[in-house]
């Protein structure tokens, strides 16, 4: 399957990965707490997916995403 030179990938870049696993964090956590009842901890966990949204925000804008400047991208032969 060959693929166009413009094509941005699907997200594999440090800031999408970053955001990901900590939005995963964030979900599983409050999982857990939803299940434990503890509301006050679900919404810190809602808290953390924003901020796993903010921070992969912040690491593209500072040239980690898909075409940024210091993102180098592999192969994938």
């Amino acid at each position: 399957m060959s693929t166009q030179n413009g094509d941005p990938g699907h997200g594999d870049s440090p800031a999408a990965w970053t955001a990901v696993i900590v939005m995963l964090l964030g979900v599983a956590a409050g999982t857990v707490f939803f299940f434990l009842h503890m509301p006050t901890m679900v919404w810190v966990s809602g808290g953390v997916v924003l901020f796993g949204l903010i921070l992969g925000w912040i690491i593209s804008k500072a040239g980690y995403g898909v075409n940024g400047p210091k993102y180098v991208p592999k192969s994938h032969d």
